[in-house]
């Protein structure tokens, strides 16, 4: 089923102050760059019980993100700009129609980050416990889980997939083997994603040239189990050439590296699609 959002680009620029919110829906999500804080003065909205991620990069492979709750975060954030140097801007979610509650974003805080951890896809340094399940009644229960859904939908829909656990289809696996790695996964609009499980070559050949990059997503991302590094979490490259050179320690070209269960490469099954 299609959906609408709408987009308004508060100062023209589309990696800029924004908001947007789905047709028929109460959730309206605000993005705030940390450089215009000032426009959080602009709107009452703003000023009242929020559920917020605040997103950002650190020196991992993975960016960094902390999620969070307040009655005010126009007065919330002053705190973080002076305390927390990794955000680089604010996703604040609140209801377009009518005011939440301090326990309604709180419960949102407790899924956030239950599901946020879960997806393994940003660093969450603090926020290093689930928060406790406020009691609210089951109709609010209800009504939040679907402005959670909500939530998650706006933040994939400007690329942040803090929340996203890629389901494969199993008739689009892929495999991969050499120099002791056995490794899996499909191809999507994303990219290639290697599925969790995946057993990983520690170490690389004399030409592969992004070693120390590969070192930090081996700590991030695997456990040495039974002699072999597991990949933990699924993980989504920009290629599928990537993918396999990570997996295999080497260089690798992936459309002919990584073959389905009947021998067939990711070149003929997708690059060949249209002859």
């Amino acid at each position: 089923m299609g959906k609408t959002v709408t987009t308004y680009l508060i100062d023209g620029d589309p990696k800029g102050t924004q908001y947007a919110f789905i047709s028929n829906k109460i959730c309206q999500m605000f993005v705030v760059p940390r450089s215009n804080l000032s426009y959080l003065n602009t709107q009452e909205k703003l000023q009242k019980p929020a559920f917020y991620i605040l997103l950002g990069e650190d020196e991992s492979t993975k960016p960094q993100a902390y999620i969070g709750e307040t009655e005010n975060f126009k007065e919330r954030v002053k705190d973080h700009d002076s305390k927390k140097a990794f955000w680089q801007k604010a996703l604040i979610f609140v209801s377009k129609d009518a005011d939440m509650t301090k326990v309604d974003v709180q419960y949102l805080e407790h899924k956030a980050i239950a599901e946020a951890k879960k997806a393994n896809t940003f660093v969450l340094i603090d926020n290093k416990q689930i928060p406790k399940m406020p009691n609210l009644p089951e109709h609010q229960q209800d009504s939040m889980d679907e402005f959670f859904e909500d939530v998650k939908f706006l933040a994939s829909f400007i690329g942040c997939n803090i929340f996203e656990i890629s389901q494969p289809k199993a008739e689009h696996l892929f495999y991969t083997k050499g120099r002791g790695c056995n490794a899996k996964g499909f191809y999507g609009s994303d990219g290639f994603t290697v599925l969790k499980g995946s057993v990983i070559v520690k170490t690389v050949t004399p030409s592969f040239n992004w070693k120390e990059k590969r070192d930090k997503m081996l700590s991030d991302y695997t456990a040495h189990e039974n002699g072999v590094w597991v990949l933990t979490s699924n993980k989504t490259f920009s290629s599928p050439s990537t993918a396999a050179a990570f997996c295999s320690g080497r260089v690798n070209n992936g459309w002919v590296a990584w073959k389905d269960q009947d021998g067939h490469t990711l070149d003929s099954v997708y690059r060949k699609q249209l002859e």
